[in-house]
């Protein structure tokens, strides 16, 4: 039971890893980007490749997984810097499916959709299963916990204050001299290298990675997870994601209280228990568990009174 907690935690981390990221493009530069996933993919099969074929240590396998889906970020959004709302959308979720189907079809780099297995963790041999997960949940964690102090320093910072106001009016931000290609490239970029690390971190926990698992579901799920915890906020995006993961853990036990139904029925009833549940959410907070406020003036050398 405490291995299955611990493990429970270690895909809460990894999916707060990825409303952090998600955060940082839409929730503070106010980029829609579905094609989360494909940066999630890139990541997990950048590591996976890097240490399972190569035969790299894990610490560069991750190494290589952030600054791939950071470059691949950077340059998707150079390219569509002029798509805005549905464009930008629809640009980023071809991207996502672009990425599953070369995975899912390059046999010779990533043996196509029967994944890859046999993906290295970290003392993995050394250690029983408990202790990996004890191990791995707290690596998780630390990381989880570094990212969210990044990040919040980053969004009370001048940057980041320059990046909300570019979201809220671009236009506005450009005649204050704001250089608004910079601002969202950079954005973007540091948004796609933490889904880039959450990707890594999954292919090495669960040692298997195939495209199937990078569908846009995932997607979903974690923009309800920053919808749920307050857009803008990086605190409420752990909090967000923590929540859904619980209740998607939570609604397990669901299928067990209802016997008289069939394996898919069950599967259905899952699905609605999920989605009850966040439309409950959002009903009573609809701006979130935290919703975004203001970090206050960023002063130097300037007592406030």
């Amino acid at each position: 039971m405490l291995s299955w907690l611990f493990s429970v935690a270690t895909f809460a981390g990894i999916y707060a890893l990825l409303a952090l990221g998600i955060n940082v493009i839409w929730g503070m530069g106010g980029m829609i980007n579905l094609g989360m996933a494909g940066f999630f993919a890139l990541g997990a099969y950048a590591s996976a490749l890097a240490t399972a074929t190569a035969g790299l240590p894990i610490a560069i396998g991750v190494a290589l997984a952030a600054g791939l889906a950071a470059l691949a970020g950077g340059i998707l959004c150079r390219l569509t810097l002029r798509l805005r709302g549905d464009y930008l959308a629809i640009v980023t979720l071809g991207f996502s499916e672009l990425v599953r189907l070369i995975a899912a079809n390059e046999i010779w780099l990533t043996n196509g959709s029967d994944g890859i297995s046999g993906i290295p963790g970290p003392w993995r041999p050394q250690l029983s299963p408990f202790g990996f997960n004890m191990l791995f949940c707290g690596l998780v964690a630390v990381t989880v916990l570094a990212i969210w102090a990044i990040t919040e320093r980053l969004r009370r910072s001048p940057w980041g204050r320059a990046l909300r106001a570019i979201r809220d009016d671009d236009t506005a931000a450009a005649v204050a001299g704001k250089p608004i290609k910079r601002f969202k490239v950079q954005a973007f970029a540091l948004g796609a290298m933490i889904l880039g690390i959450a990707g890594a971190f999954y292919a090495h926990y669960t040692s298997y990675i195939a495209p199937d698992i990078f569908r846009p579901l995932i997607t979903i799920y974690i923009f309800l997870a920053l919808t749920a915890g307050g857009t803008g906020n990086t605190t409420g995006a752990v909090i967000g994601a923590i929540a859904v993961v619980i209740v998607l853990e939570g609604s397990r036990f669901v299928e067990g209280w209802v016997e008289a139904l069939g394996g898919v029925q069950k599967a259905a009833l899952r699905e609605i228990v999920i989605g009850v549940t966040l439309i409950m959410i959002m009903q009573l907070r609809p701006l979130g568990l935290l919703p975004e406020t203001s970090p206050g003036p960023f002063l130097t050398g300037v007592r406030k009174r």
